[in-house]
This record gives C-alpha cells, structure tokens and sequence, in this order.
C-alpha cells in the first residue's frame, strides 16, 4: 500500500521516535530501582501478582468504585485503547504488506468482526475522550480543582495538568479520527460499501468513491500512526503513562511470604539496630521506597483521593492527589540527573506538602481505598512525618504532650501506670497474675482505661464477658500504649520502645509451648486502633497474636445462644470507625449485632468501606484540628442526624469521644452516642432487672 519511499521514511521515522521514547522509559526505570526496598516482599508469587494485575485491569473494577458515570466513560476509552494496540498493529503491517491477515476481505467472519471492532470502538473512544474534555474544560467539574490552600508544584501552578489534559485529548481524538478518515478514503477509493464498517463506509458514501481517493488513505495512515510514534516519545511526561504504569502498580503491591495481600494501613517499619541507617522517614525524592516513586507515574491525576479525604472535603490544605502530582512534576523536571544518581535539589516539604497538610491528615486510608491504581499516599504523608519528628523535631506542640506521656507514663494522657486499674475498682476483674489460665486476654487499652467515656464501654464489655462465662483476665499495670498514636504521628522510634516491651509482656502471658494450637488464647479488644497495632504492626516484631475486636465476640457470643439479641425501640445507625473497617475489613460483625432481633440500622449515606472519618486518627485526637471549612466529626455527626436515628451506634473509643464532642450535639432531637458494647450490656441489666423484680414478686 505504501511507496517504497514511504516505507523507508516510515521505518526511518519509527526507528527514531522509539529510541527517543525508550530513552524517556530507561529514566524512569532507573529512577524507580533507585528507590529503597520494602519490608514486605513486591515480588514474590510473580505469576499470581502478573495474573492478579491483569484481571483487576482488565476488569476496570478500581475504576467502578466510585464516579459510575465517569467510569462509564473512561471504560469507552480504555477497552477502546486496548482494542487499539492490535489495531495500529494491523495498520503499520497493511502499510508493508497489502491485505495482511486481519485486514484480508477474505477472511470472512473472522476479518469482518476485526474492522467492525476497530470502526466499533473508533467512535466508543472519541465520544469517551470527549466527554473528559467536556468535564474538564467547559463543565469545569469542581471536583477536579484543589483548595485554594493546597500547595502545588510550581508547574501546576502554571497550568501544566490542563495543559497535559488538553494535548493528550487532543492526540486520541486526532489518532482515532485520521484512521476513521483512512478507511473511509480506502473504501472510497475501493467503490464499496462494507457491512463490518458501518461508520467509515457511511462516510465514504459522503466522500464519494473514486480511484483518486486513495490519497486519503496515505494522508490518514501517516497521520494517524505518526502522531502514535510522536506521543511515544511525550509519553514518559504525560499523565497517560498511567495506562501501562497502574498495572506495575498492581503487580508489585505489598504481599506477605504467603502471597496474601498486606491490610491496607500496614507501616513499613523502620530497623533501629541497623547503623549504617543514616536517614529515618522521607526527606528527599531518593528516601522514597521503589514502589513511592512508581505511584505519581501510576497517578491518573483524577483527584477521587482528594474527594473522599476528610481533611480536604472539609477544606484544608491537605489533598493527596496533590502529592503524586507534585512528585511526579518535580521529577520530570530533574529526572534526568536524578536517574544518574545525583540528589535531588530539594526537601519534599519544599513542594509536595506542606506543614498544614502533613498534619492534618487522619490515617483513615480512604485515599488508598478509592485509588484506582494503587497509589499509597497515606504511607508518603507518615514516612515525611518521621523525617519530621525523628530528623528535625518539627511537630505540632500538642503532639509532645502525648508523645511525653507515652515515653514517661505508657499512655498519651500522662497518668500514671499505678491509676491503670482505677476503671475496675467495685469491679471483679481478674489480671494475668491471678488467673494464668484465661482463654481471653482482654487488652484494655489507654483510652479504655483513661477517659471516661472510653471506661463505660470497658465496663460493659466486662458484664458482657462474665454474662457469657468467659473465662478472660487483663494485664492491668502491665499493659502500656501500644504505640500507634506515636507510629501514626511519625514517632516510630517511641512506637518501636512501647511495641517491643508490649511484645515481650504478650509473649509471656500468652505463649505456652505445651498449649494445643487449637485452644491458642486470644487477645481482645474494644479500640479498632489497638486492634490494628496487635494485629498488624506487632508481627513485625515478633508478636503474633490472634486479635478480636469486641464486635467479632458479641457476635460470636450472638450466635452461640450465650447472649440475647437486641430488643431496642429506637432508630439506630452505625459508624464504621476507619481502623475497623477500611483497615482490617470487619464490617459485618457490628451490623450483624445491631441488625439482630428487632433491631435495625438505618445507614448513613457514606458506609462500610466509603465511611466518613470521625477526625480523630493519625493522632488528631491529640491536637487541634487543622483550619478548614468545617470540622471532621460535626459533618460526620449531620450524615447521622440525616438518618433521623436516635442513637449513633459506635465501636471505637476514640469515634465515640469525637463524635460526642460534635457541636451538633446540642442540636434538637440529636442522636446519643453508645458503643456497641453499652448497648448490648444495657439490654443485659434491662433483662436482669426484669427477672430480678419478678422474684420479688
């Protein structure tokens, strides 16, 4: 089809643009295995991960999570892109050889469903690419914008995301539309019309057949499979590498030694006996982990992260969408140096974030769960906070009263270990000491032991365990904060002293060596954030526990008969605290309490794995929350009120304080706020008085 000569500047042509283009793919390789390694393995099980990644690309279900329309759409333009590769395939061979396989009008069904697919998802992937442009440029979708506040790269600044949007629409519309035009002059010139390209035929219609058409044909292939080459080499810059860098994403995510994913929340820890580490936390671009500096080429720049922050959806600085941007702007512009090893020119403080947005963040991992593409931002925002604390001493001042009383006291507020046990007085609370043969270790916890509201919910939690006969002790003056306030603020080395001598008190109090695997003893718990830290982080120090939050037993206790289900009057919803759910996926075990019997919840629009966060994670709950448009807890405690509920069913210590301390509560008809366990335990003393006064009669 092509001229010899053509054939030649083509080859010529191809040859060049790809050299430019693997040039541009080399630096970005290098610049990634310059990161630093990860503690969980990335590439192990390699044919799983690749066929894991696969399906979850092809299957656009990270995509689907949130935006259905813009899913919709984006879903036009991707199968459109996949069906692509083999159609500039099939193009580039018609170009040297005439009727090559697909494209031979002999072929039948086979070749006929071929061009139909291509003429098929030409006009899927215009309209899809044009419904973006729409958004972006004339709807100007306010969901894409950041806060006023945000800090963005100098590049952002100046409207280079616009810009990228703007040339990468541009380039398919112009792609897809000049081999739209070439099969409509090669039809023409042909004088036919093709029943399997029913789009490009109508247009030849139009054009009117003629042998002088083919000329067309020359003009659109060129166009359309130069400008292929062309984007080629800007490829590496745009944000549309994210096509072929999100599987990658995918295929090196975090797994255990079994091939099992790593919870979301999980924290790379750091090894405080090595001393050759110089450096703790991120301060520069090379500080990244491989996969940190992977995540901004994976980032679609669709901003969904930012949408369901809680900092950002309540108008603070923090967004992170954001901080892939910037990283990624930041690295196009040094990347080249930066792939020879030299260091980068400046702190990620300087521009990926700033202080307001550092610590506004609440850890609930939301960003991570709605990503599309895997991005962990979450992990970026606690590895800058440990460069920090642990290298600068920059934190909020708020922070060093917790971070003292930990150190000093073993818990956050300060007070003393002696008053531990104080909650248990009138109570016949069994330790460790006086019962070393419990089946259940009930871990208290610092806010179950120190605050107040925290204490109501510990007590009912213990009328529920001697309701049930459950044999259960709890480590009293032994037990200290697990560390997660101080892990999830940066202070790892502080969470690394508490963890290894928890560690060592589980250790002791649990493992017997002559026990049956199958009567292993349990360790339970009413703080989600306690959960996650015994749970999780404790393994990597050598604590392997089996964990259970206080919802996982009532339920259990539920099913078992050993406990009544509810018999409640009153409208119910539930709040899905972050470390519970998102964190460590136990949805069910709540509702099904709260949902058994008479009861019922009515959920609030945002729920299970899209709940909003009560604010007071990522050690908030220690310091005042950054400025904003609203606070974290009185817009989550409106989505409760919404419902109409009369209670706000809780199952979080640390929820149930902040949502409590919601302006809103002074509002007409509020709702009251009860842990799961306090609703439980009062229909256990409701019963008993009822059996108690019948036998006084």
């Amino acid at each position: 089809m092509l001229t010899i000569v053509e054939k030649i500047l083509f080859f010529i042509f191809a040859l060049v643009a790809m050299y430019y283009s693997y040039l541009g793919f080399k630096q970005i390789a290098v610049s990634v295995a310059r990161g630093q390694s990860s503690y969980y393995p990335r590439y192990n099980h390699l044919f799983a991960r690749i066929k894991e990644a696969i399906i979850r690309t092809m299957s656009q279900k990270t995509v689907f999570k949130a935006r259905p329309v813009a899913s919709f759409f984006h879903s036009f333009v991707f199968y459109g892109f996949m069906f692509y590769l083999l159609v500039n395939a099939f193009d580039a061979l018609k170009g040297y050889i005439p009727n090559a396989w697909l494209e031979d009008v002999n072929l039948g069904v086979i070749g006929g469903m071929y061009r139909f697919l291509a003429d098929f998802f030409s006009v899927f992937i215009i309209v899809g690419v044009a419904f973006f442009l729409y958004r972006r440029f004339i709807a100007k979708d306010k969901k894409l914008n950041q806060n006023p506040n945000t800090l963005l790269h100098q590049d952002v600044q100046k409207g280079s995301i616009k810009k990228d949007s703007l040339i990468v629409g541009i380039f398919i519309i112009a792609h897809v539309g000049f081999r739209i035009l070439g099969e409509t002059f090669l039809l023409a010139s042909e004088g036919h019309y093709d029943k399997w390209q029913p789009v490009a035929s109508t247009l030849a219609k139009m054009v009117g057949y003629g042998d002088g058409r083919i000329i067309g044909w020359h003009i659109g292939w060129w166009m359309a499979l130069g400008l292929i080459l062309l984007f080629l080499v800007y490829f590496p810059r745009s944000k549309h590498i994210h096509l072929f860098m999100a599987p990658v994403n995918f295929t090196i995510e975090r797994k255990k030694e079994d091939g099992s994913k790593v919870p979301l929340g999980v924290l790379e820890p750091i090894d405080f006996e090595d001393e050759t580490v110089e450096q703790f936390g991120v301060a520069k671009l090379e500080h990244l982990r491989q996969s940190q500096i992977l995540d901004p080429y994976a980032c679609i720049q669709c901003n969904r992260c930012s949408n369901v922050c809680p900092a950002n959806s309540t108008g603070k600085a923090l967004s992170p969408a954001a901080i892939e941007i910037n990283k990624r702007y930041e690295f196009n512009t040094i990347i080249p140096d930066f792939a020879k090893g030299i260091e980068s020119p400046r702190e990620v403080m300087e521009f990926v974030l700033n202080s307001e947005s550092l610590w506004a963040c609440t850890t609930c991992g939301a960003c991570i769960e709605v990503c599309p593409v895997g991005c962990e931002q979450m992990i970026d925002i606690i590895d800058i906070r440990r460069d920090q604390v642990m290298m600068k001493g920059e934190f909020p001042a708020e922070l060093q009263t917790a971070f003292r009383g930990m150190e000093r006291a073993g818990n956050p507020w300060g007070i003393g270990q002696d008053k531990r046990m104080e909650w248990a007085e009138g109570l016949n609370v069994p330790t460790v000491s006086e019962n070393s043969d419990f089946e259940v270790l009930f871990w208290v916890g610092c806010a179950g032991s120190y605050d107040p509201a925290a204490q109501s919910t510990t007590k009912a939690m213990v009328s529920i365990l001697e309701h049930a006969n459950i044999n259960y002790a709890v480590l009293g003056k032994g037990e200290k904060c697990t560390g997660d306030p101080a892990r999830r603020a940066g202070n790892e080395y502080l969470y690394y002293q508490l963890a290894t001598e928890n560690v060592e008190t589980l250790n002791a109090a649990l493992i017997d060596e002559n026990l049956d695997s199958s009567k292993e003893k349990r360790i339970l718990t009413t703080c989600p954030h306690c959960f996650n830290a015994l749970f999780n982080d404790y393994p990597q120090l050598g604590g392997n526990y089996k964990v259970m939050h206080h919802t996982e037993l009532i339920e259990e206790l539920m099913q078992a008969g050993k406990l009544p289900p509810l018999d409640l009057d009153k409208k119910l919803t539930y709040h899905d605290p972050c470390y519970l759910g998102r964190h460590n996926d136990i949805y069910d075990a709540p509702r099904n309490i709260l949902n058994s019997g008479n009861s019922n919840i009515t959920e609030m629009e945002r729920n299970r794995n899209n709940s909003f966060c009560c604010g007071a994670g990522g050690a908030q709950f220690w310091k005042e929350e950054e400025e904003g448009d609203a606070k974290i807890p009185d817009v989550r405690f409106q989505e409760a009120m919404d419902t109409g509920a009369e209670i706000i069913a809780a199952a979080c210590p640390f929820c149930k304080v902040m949502l409590d301390s919601s302006e809103k509560i002074e509002e007409e008809n509020a709702p009251e706020v009860l842990d799961i366990a306090q609703i439980v335990a009062s229909q256990l003393a409701a019963i008993q008085s009822k059996i108690d006064s019948s036998k006084l009669n």
